[in-house]
C-alpha cells in the first residue's frame, strides 16, 4: 500500500490552468475524497496521479517513488472509471482476469507471450493458469460475484457491473485505488448500497483510496478526509465533521450541506459573545470574527420555529422575527421557507406525529443558539 503526496502541482491546457499549485498529503490506508462542482479540477487531479495526464509542473509521490515521469501502467494504481469501461464480449471472470493476463504478458518471454495472446483472443486456445484463476475467484467472492463469474457483463445490473470494475482494479493489488465518480450511473437506492460496499472493502483491505465525486453526501458518508475544490484550487481539507461544522468560506458552507448565508456587521463583544447586525436580524455568536464585515452562516437544522406569541428568554438564545412563505412536509422533517428582511431562510424542523405545521403567512419567531451562528 502507499501514501500519496502532491506538491506544487500545476496542470495547464494551453492558456487555461486546470490545477493551481495543489498540495496534498494522503496517508497510507486513508479513504480520501476530492469533492467539488463540475469543472473544478478534481478529475484532472486524479488523472495526473494515475498517469493519464502529465503535470505542467510539480511532483507526485506514491509511497517513496516520484511518479510524474513514470508511465501509468507502472505506477501500481488501480482505476475504476465512471463508465466502468468493461469489455462487453467478455464474461465477468475474463474482465477481472484481463489485467492479470496483461501483467503476465509484459513479464514473459516471446514464447510464453504467444500462448497468452492466444488465450486472450480465444479462451478455447489456452487455459487460464491456476494462480490467476484462484486470484480472480478470490476477489470475485470478496465482491459477492463468484456465482456470476461466467455471465456476460451486459447481463448484469448496474450495481453488479460496478462491482466487476472494482474487482478488476483490486485484483492487481494496487498501492492506490482511484475511483472517478463510480456511482453516478446508479439510482439513489443502489448508490447508498454501493457506498456501504465500497467503504467496507476499503476498510477491510486497508487500501489507500482516492474517490472523486460532486455529490457531497457520498464524500461525507464515505471519506476519512475530504478536499473541497473550486476553480482549480483546494479550498479546504478536513474530516466531514470539520467541513460541516467549521467551513472556511461561504462556498464551503453552501456546497457541503445547505446553509443560510446572511451579510452582517460586527458591532461589539460582551461576555464572550460577538454581536452582529444585518437587514432583519440582530444576533450574538460565540465565534470570534476576523473582520468587521462578515458572512453569517446558520445551518437549517440549527434553527427552531416558534409561534410569534411565544415568550423566549433572550439571554439564552437568538431570536429573529419572520413570516412563513412555504411549509413542506417531508416525513421526518418539516421544511420552512421564512422571510426575514430581504432574506429567505430555510429551516428544517423535526416533525412529531400529530404536530401542527405553520402555514403560509404565519408570523413566527426563529431561535438559534449562540454557538450555532458562524461568522466568516
Amino acid at each position: 500500500m502507499g501514501s500519496v503526496k502532491v506538491n506544487n502541482l500545476i496542470k495547464s491546457f494551453g492558456s487555461f490552468t486546470a490545477l493551481q499549485n495543489i498540495d496534498l498529503d494522503i496517508k497510507e490506508g486513508e479513504f480520501f475524497a476530492l469533492l467539488g462542482p463540475s469543472g473544478c479540477g478534481k478529475t484532472t487531479m486524479m488523472r495526473c496521479i494515475a498517469g493519464f495526464e502529465q503535470p505542467t509542473s510539480g511532483t507526485i509521490r506514491i509511497g517513496d517513488r516520484e511518479v510524474e515521469k513514470i508511465p501509468a501502467n507502472k505506477r501500481n494504481c488501480g482505476m475504476v472509471f465512471q463508465s466502468y469501461a468493461l469489455f462487453p464480449h467478455m464474461n465477468v471472470f475474463e474482465n477481472v482476469a484481463y489485467s492479470l493476463n496483461i501483467k503476465q504478458l509484459n513479464s514473459s518471454n516471446i514464447f510464453k507471450q504467444v500462448g497468452i495472446y492466444a488465450r486472450l483472443l480465444n479462451k478455447k486456445l489456452g487455459k487460464t493458469p491456476k494462480h490467476i484463476e484462484a486470484k480472480v475467484m478470490e476477489i470475485l467472492k470478496y465482491v459477492e460475484l463468484d456465482q456470476h463469474a461466467h455471465r456476460l457483463t451486459s447481463e448484469l445490473s448496474g450495481g453488479q457491473q460496478q462491482r466487476v470494475a472494482l474487482a478488476r482494479a483490486l485484483v492487481m493489488e494496487p498501492a492506490v485505488l482511484l475511483m472517478d465518480e463510480p456511482l453516478s450511473n446508479l439510482d439513489q437506492k443502489l448508490r447508498h448500497s454501493m457506498r456501504n460496499t465500497i467503504r467496507r472493502i476499503q476498510q477491510e483491505l486497508g487500501i489507500t483510496t482516492i474517490f472523486v465525486t460532486h455529490d457531497q453526501e457520498e464524500a461525507m458518508s464515505m471519506a476519512d478526509r475530504v478536499a473541497v475544490m473550486d476553480a482549480g484550487n483546494i479550498i479546504q481539507i478536513g474530516t466531514p465533521t470539520d467541513l460541516y461544522s467549521n467551513p472556511a468560506t461561504p462556498f464551503i458552507a453552501n456546497f457541503v450541506g445547505t446553509s443560510n448565508i446572511l451579510k452582517g456587521t460586527v458591532i461589539g463583544e460582551e461576555n464572550g459573545l460577538y454581536r452582529v447586525q444585518g437587514e432583519g436580524f440582530d444576533l450574538q455568536s460565540t465565534k470570534k470574527p476576523n473582520k468587521p464585515e462578515v458572512d453569517v452562516i446558520i445551518r437549517p437544522e440549527h434553527i427552531k420555529v416558534e409561534a410569534a406569541e411565544s415568550i423566549i428568554e433572550l439571554s439564552e438564545t437568538n431570536v429573529i422575527q419572520g413570516i412563513v412563505l412555504m411549509s413542506t412536509y417531508l416525513g421526518s422533517i418539516v421544511r420552512y421557507d421564512v422571510q426575514v428582511g430581504s432574506y429567505q431562510l430555510v429551516i428544517d424542523t423535526t416533525y412529531s406525529t400529530g404536530g401542527s405545521i405553520y402555514e403560509k403567512g404565519k408570523e413566527v419567531k426563529l431561535t438559534v443558539a449562540h454557538e450555532r451562528v458562524l461568522l466568516i
